[in-house]
């Protein structure tokens, strides 16, 4: 139901960005707990983005986007918590939050845009 694999691609990125942070943060940072968390979440968004290709319906379609875009807020926390507590730099959060940003815009437009067309 995918119109393009835009969402999928940016998604995909994103987890193998975080499964290098996750390395990251366990050998250099020696942190375990939030790691495991974040390593969850963030990939998960892009699971939930590729479980949407094979919906049985537009509702299910919009229900697996709409479990990606709770996952990606879940993982927001879990960054913005990394950064406050001073285990990555302003410089890692912008670049991971920026690019969570624009995930988090995409599936809201996505599910929007197929919610209009389920009323048609």
């Amino acid at each position: 139901m995918l119109h393009d694999n835009l969402i999928a691609d940016l998604t995909e990125d994103f987890a193998l960005r975080i499964i290098k942070m996750y390395n990251y943060l366990r050998k250099e940072k020696k942190e375990f707990t939030i790691s495991l968390q974040i390593y969850r979440s963030g990939t998960s968004i892009g699971a939930n983005v590729s479980e949407s290709k094979n919906a049985q319906s537009k509702a299910d379609f919009v229900c697996k986007l709409s479990i990606a875009l709770k996952e990606a807020g879940e993982t927001e926390f879990w960054l913005r918590l990394l950064y406050r507590s001073g285990v990555v730099t302003e410089d890692e959060f912008n670049s991971l939050k920026n690019d969570l940003n624009v995930i988090i815009g995409t599936l809201i437009k996505i599910i929007k845009k197929t919610k209009e067309n389920m009323r048609k």
